[in-house]
């Protein structure tokens, strides 16, 4: 949807850091909204809008008692939703600890407990897991236990496509959304990196959710998948800013010389980057100046991020025409080389085979429909 300024200013408002100056400017924004319809459907668009209430109810604005009613309905249920992925979470934790499957949950509520520091201000869509990939067979069977349907397409004697690197689960009964993950994926177009458990895994932290000890990534860490994840989606939601900028704020001992140096072992240097200036741009998050010098004196992190913060709210997941696409900007020259190279690019994958079926002595013809449907999703629509 096109935003209004005055709905725009509003939301970048209550993403900047809790101030008295940052107050100030939320109470006056709040006082000129005369589409309070445009702003709820704006905030719940960028799924900011428990944190808009949150703020909003800090500063007590003159708002239309409607309005005030919608935005603590929309809280409540938030509320209500995440308490119950925190309980579903806890007791998928507990299956796996039972049978000697370690498992890192990451994002939604984690996020919100260890970030955040409140399970209620973040919007939680689902649960997300990383294991290790000899246990997913195990892994898949408790969850299945526990009433939910696998989801993601398989290969007939059931184990995953070679280029699957996430199973989706849903729970009929109550609506319930799990994914696991073996591999996190960073940029498409995709290029073989062994991101998962043996990433995360060693520089574990722990964070209590609903009164229960969980594991978690460490900051370092959360920083790059943060990243890796915005940058995946363009940055089209201000919400995935927010989280940068509320991991900063929340981890004033951050390892900057690790995180930079990290970024750089795995192809994501150009994804912190823009995540970061992003993070500082949109909410003042404070970033040590030679970190913040070095991010900028990258060109095409510069032009990117300057796209984005002139056209977040009015197109949302657009990047700059012409040239190089997107994805293939944020890669180093290194990795670029490594990408084509390893042909992953080429190699066709579950998108394509959702687009068209093919079957037996057909399926070499993925090959030919790649480019095409490569073509046809990145055409403006």
């Amino acid at each position: 949807m096109t935003a209004d300024r005055d709905s725009s200013e509003l939301l970048r408002a209550i993403v900047r850091r809790p101030t008295e100056a940052a107050a100030g400017q939320i109470y006056q924004f709040a006082k000129q909204i005369c589409d309070w319809d445009s702003l709820l459907g704006l905030a719940d668009e960028h799924r900011v809008l428990p944190l808009l209430y949150v703020r909003l109810q800090d500063v007590d604005p003159p708002i239309p008692r409607d309005v005030q009613e919608r935005l603590q309905a929309g809280y409540h249920r938030n509320m209500f939703h995440n308490l119950a992925n925190a309980a579903e979470l806890i007791r998928v934790l507990e299956s796996f600890e039972h049978e000697m499957i370690p498992a890192m949950p990451f994002k939604g509520i984690v996020l919100g407990a260890s970030a955040y520091q409140d399970l209620t201000t973040r919007p939680a869509g689902d649960i997300d897991l990383i294991l290790q990939s000899r246990h997913l067979a195990k892994a898949t069977s408790l969850i299945k236990e526990r009433g939910y349907e696998l989801k993601t397409q398989t290969q007939a004697d059931g184990t995953p496509f070679e280029d699957c690197y996430e199973y989706h689960f849903e729970r009929q009964a109550d609506g319930m959304v799990l994914e696991i993950r073996w591999r996190l994926v960073l940029t498409q177009p995709r290029f073989r990196r062994n991101l998962g458990m043996d990433w995360v895994w060693p520089l574990r932290r722990t964070v209590i959710v609903a009164g229960a000890e969980v594991p978690n990534m460490s900051p370092e860490i959360t920083l790059l998948v943060l990243c890796m994840h915005g940058s995946k989606h363009v940055w089209s939601r201000l919400i995935w800013i927010c989280d940068v900028a509320q991991l900063l704020a929340s981890s004033p001992g951050l390892d900057w010389n690790a995180v930079v140096r990290e970024a750089g072992k795995t192809g994501l240097w150009r994804s912190l980057a823009l995540g970061v200036l992003l993070a500082n741009r949109f909410a003042d998050a404070e970033v040590p100046h030679a970190v913040l010098r070095r991010f900028e004196s990258d060109a095409t992190v510069r032009k990117l991020t300057q796209y984005i913060v002139e056209n977040l709210f009015d197109a949302p997941g657009s990047a700059p025409e012409g040239g190089m696409p997107y994805y293939v900007k944020l890669l180093g020259f290194r990795d670029r080389i490594r990408m084509v190279m390893s042909f992953d690019y080429l190699r066709p994958n579950e998108h394509d085979r959702a687009a068209v079926s093919l079957r037996g002595p057909l399926s070499p013809l993925y090959y030919l429909i790649r480019p095409f449907r490569l073509l046809r999703d990145r055409t403006p629509r």
